[in-house]
């Protein structure tokens, strides 16, 4: 009996524990003890049920570089987003060169790449358009592409690097 809890108390993840405990508190709008059990209860039961949707777990070496990494995105977001609004209130004062950057890329984990997805998608001005699994080449469409190298230089040593030690 003890181990069959054990497997259980294995099976949950901790973080999507918390966050579900949260969010059943801020939709309820409650502290009361019966909605935080309550709220509890259901996290564990759907955290631990979710995980045989995920079979992958991350293996996460230097969980340290994710606050580097993390800085990096925030900042690259907010220039990004000042980059864009000023090539569509049309302050660049020049040309606008949209085009297809190909990326080699060396970082193999499944999660990181996933995680590279979102980076790159959710910085303005970029979209994640194709991987080559096969060849290892990341496609990007770039808003204002003025120098390729630069782009390729940007993910590889500011991303990849940081998600090759966070996930390899």
């Amino acid at each position: 009996m003890k181990t069959a809890a054990r497997n259980i108390a294995r099976g949950v993840p901790p973080v999507l524990t918390v966050m579900l405990l949260l969010m059943w508190l801020l939709l309820n709008d409650t502290l009361s003890l019966g909605n935080i059990l309550l709220g509890l209860l259901l996290a564990i039961v759907l955290a631990w049920s979710s995980s045989a949707l995920r079979p992958l777990r991350p293996k996460i070496r230097c969980a340290h570089l994710a606050l580097v990494l993390l800085g990096f995105v925030l900042l690259d977001i907010v220039r990004s987003n000042i980059n864009v609004a000023r090539i569509v209130l049309g302050l660049h004062g020049r040309t606008l060169n949209s085009g297809f950057v190909k990326i080699p890329l060396d970082l193999h984990d499944s999660h990181g790449l996933a995680v590279l997805a979102c980076i790159v998608t959710a910085t303005p001005g970029t979209v994640w358009v194709d991987h080559d699994a096969a060849a290892r080449v990341l496609t990007l469409h770039v808003l204002d592409l003025r120098n390729e190298a630069d782009w390729i230089d940007w993910v590889k040593n500011r991303y990849e690097r940081l998600l090759r030690g966070i996930f390899e």
